[in-house]
Parts: C-alpha cells; sequence; structure tokens
C-alpha cells in the first residue's frame, strides 16, 4: 500500500497523509473529503500534471487543484497572478466563507472606481489579506456578493425569487458600484405595493365595529371613506378626526358623541342622524343634507361645530338646541324650521341663510352676519341684544 501526503494548490501546510488504492478518481474523492474541496487535477511537486495512479510513488507529496493552474508553494511572495503579469488573470475571492473565483478584469473594467476595482488594480494596494488556500479574504455576505459579482460580468443585475433586495442595495453601497445602486433602487420601488387609496366598503367598516367592543373608541382618524354607504349604522364616540366622508350616506346613522373635527363630510347626506354631542370642529360640510337632524342631548352635552364650513347645507327641522355654531359659515344654507334656542351664533355668517319658522329665544347672534337672511315667521321674537350691536 502507498502512502501520500495531500495539500491544498499553493499551500505547504495542514496536508492531509492518505492511502493509496484504486483510480485516480478514488485519489480525487478522497482528496474531497480530506481537504474540503472538489478536486479535479492533482499535480506533483514540480507542478506536473498526474493523469494515471500507476505515476504515484510511495510519500509523495502532491497538490490538490480546484480546475486553477498549479501554484508553486514556495513562491508566496510572488503569486500566480503577479507571475504572469496578465490584466485578465484569475483571482479567487473568499467571501464570508465562500469561494469566488473569477478575473481580474471583471473587477476592474465595469466599475474602476469601485472599492473592488481599488482592492485589485496594484499588488497589495490594499495589503489584501489571504486564506490558507491563497483566496483573498473579505468580510461581507456571500448571498449578497453573488449578484453583484454576476452584474460585473455581464452588466445584468439577476436576483434569485426571494432574496432580499435590500441586503443587494446595501452590498453595492459598501463596494461602490455606482450603476448597480441605481438599477437595484429602481427594482426596489417597482417592487413595493402600490399604495391603496380606494375608499373603505361598507362590508369591511361593518367587520371591523362587529369586530370592537362597544364601549371602545375605534380609531378611523384620517381614513377614507369617500361615497360609502354608512346608513343606519351605530358609529357612536367613533374617531372620524379628519377623515374623508364626502358624499358619504350618513342617513339615520347614530354618531352621538363622534369626532368629526376637520372631517370633510362635503355633499354628504346625514338625514335624520343622530348627532347629539358630536364635535364637527372646523369640518367642510359644504352641500351636505342634513334635514331632520337632532344635536340636542337631553343630558346637556352640546354639539360643537365651531369654525365649521356649512355653505349651502340643508338643515331643515332639525333639532339644535344649545348648538355651538361660533365663527361657522352658514352662508346660503336653509335652516327652515330648526330649533335654535339657546344656539351660539357668534361671529357666525349667515348671509343668505334662510332662517324662517326658527326658534331662536335665547341665542347668541352677537357679531354675526345677518345680510340677506331670512327671518319670516319666526317662533319668538328677536332681540337687539341678541344680535348685532
Amino acid at each position: 500500500m502507498r502512502r501520500v501526503t495531500l495539500f491544498v494548490n499553493g499551500s505547504p501546510k495542514n496536508g492531509k497523509v492518505v492511502a493509496v488504492y484504486g483510480t485516480l478518481s478514488d485519489l480525487l474523492s478522497v482528496a474531497s473529503n480530506k481537504l474540503g474541496i472538489k478536486a479535479t487535477s492533482v499535480y506533483n511537486g514540480k507542478g506536473g500534471l498526474i493523469d494515471d495512479i500507476t505515476l504515484i510513488r510511495d510519500d509523495d507529496v502532491l497538490f490538490v487543484c480546484e480546475g486553477e493552474p498549479f501554484i508553486d508553494p514556495q513562491a508566496d511572495a510572488k503569486p500566480y497572478e503577479e507571475l504572469t503579469g496578465a490584466r485578465t488573470d484569475w483571482l479567487t475571492l473568499n467571501v464570508g466563507g465562500r469561494y469566488f473565483t473569477t478575473t481580474r478584469s471583471t473587477l476592474l473594467n465595469k466599475e474602476p472606481d469601485s472599492m473592488l476595482a481599488r482592492m485589485f488594480k496594484d499588488k497589495d494596494a490594499w495589503g489584501n489579506k489571504r486564506d490558507h488556500r491563497g483566496a483573498f479574504l473579505i468580510d461581507r455576505s456571500p448571498e449578497y456578493f453573488e449578484p453583484i459579482l454576476n452584474y460585473l460580468r455581464h452588466g445584468q443585475l439577476i436576483v434569485n425569487d426571494g432574496m432580499n433586495l435590500l441586503g443587494v442595495l446595501e452590498e453595492a453601497r459598501f463596494f461602490g458600484i455606482d450603476s448597480l445602486i441605481e438599477h437595484l433602487e429602481t427594482a426596489i420601488k417597482n417592487s413595493q405595493p402600490a399604495e391603496d387609496h380606494s375608499p373603505i366598503s361598507r362590508k369591511e367598516f361593518v367587520r371591523f365595529l362587529l369586530a370592537t367592543p362597544t364601549k371602545s373608541e375605534l380609531r378611523c382618524q384620517g381614513l377614507n371613506f369617500s361615497g360609502t354607504d354608512l346608513s343606519r349604522l351605530d358609529l357612536r364616540y367613533i374617531n372620524f378626526k379628519m377623515a374623508n366622508l364626502s358624499r358619504c350616506n350618513l342617513a339615520h346613522a347614530n354618531l352621538c358623541c363622534a369626532n368629526l373635527e376637520r372631517a370633510d363630510l362635503s355633499g354628504s347626506v346625514l338625514d335624520c342622524a343622530n348627532l347629539q354631542g358630536v364635535k364637527m370642529l372646523c369640518s367642510n360640510a359644504e352641500g351636505a343634507s342634513l334635514k331632520g337632524c337632532n344635536f340636542e342631548d337631553p343630558s346637556g352635552l352640546k354639539a360643537n361645530l365651531e369654525g365649521a364650513n356649512l355653505k349651502g347645507v340643508d338643515m331643515e327641522g332639525s333639532q339644535m338646541t344649545g348648538i355651538n355654531l361660533r365663527v361657522a359659515t352658514l352662508k346660503n344654507a336653509k335652516l327652515k324650521n330648526c330649533n335654535l334656542r339657546g344656539a351660539t351664533l357668534a361671529g357666525t355668517d349667515l348671509e343668505n341663510c334662510d332662517l324662517s319658522g326658527c326658534d331662536l329665544q335665547e341665542a347668541n347672534l352677537r357679531g354675526s352676519n345677518v345680510k340677506g337672511a331670512i327671518f319670516e315667521e319666526m317662533l319668538t321674537p328677536l332681540h337687539m341684544s341678541q344680535s348685532v350691536r
């Protein structure tokens, strides 16, 4: 039985003593297992390629390769790429424990100003460290480095399914591959799902309502309900602040103590809705219909519509005792037969507003604009002390 000592190509260290038997393929298989490489060829110490098992003698020292040319282990000071002097010589990179074999020209030509190009442009320009196999050590992620190397080879960004493009982007930024960074940023942007600004449907919202305890406050701030049918629903205490409720159907809905501050209710229908204690500060309800609504809370909690835009609204027959309409805009609004007893209308714009048949007893109209307003068939006298002084 013959025995030989096997080394990885170019390395005089960490050899393995093995027995020689069978064929050359058997020896290569043993070498692969012992040295942890994919052995394809064997050389003797002088660089001679061994292609027959019978040429091996007892106690020979052999060097196993993975397809690369023979590297003399005695010439560490002069690596193969330096000896050949070629710009297209082969390099092996150890990136995070995984080996990549490429040419120097691949690393230099596509992105000559990148970090990789600077690392391998001149010998030892960056003091590159090597492992026991002579591969250049790079402490980065091999998974994300592979698409970068392929890009430098053929100029196309190709990634496997499931790979995180953000990881590849970070590696591209680290290595300074500027043209690839642009490709990746575009790909990441295109891979993001389009923002869904479509309105929430009645079916979706009812599902939310059913899943929420009645004593819990449902937060709908800033959501889009434009054109949705929310009629006859129990919407008490819900926070609709800054929500888009334009053109919604809220007829007969219970909005008791709901927060509609700065909400968009333009063109909506709220006929016969329960609006006891509602907060509608600075909301926009221009052109909305609020006929027969109830703003009056028996417990004394007053609805607050201060600063609201109520241009052209139809609030005919609504119960609005004690309502706060301070500095609100009710230009061209219809408030016929409304109960506005004790209402705060100070500074309110009531220009061309129809207030015929209203009860304005104890209402505060100080500073309000009543130009062109209609006060026919008033239920109680309107004293001058209530209006502009």
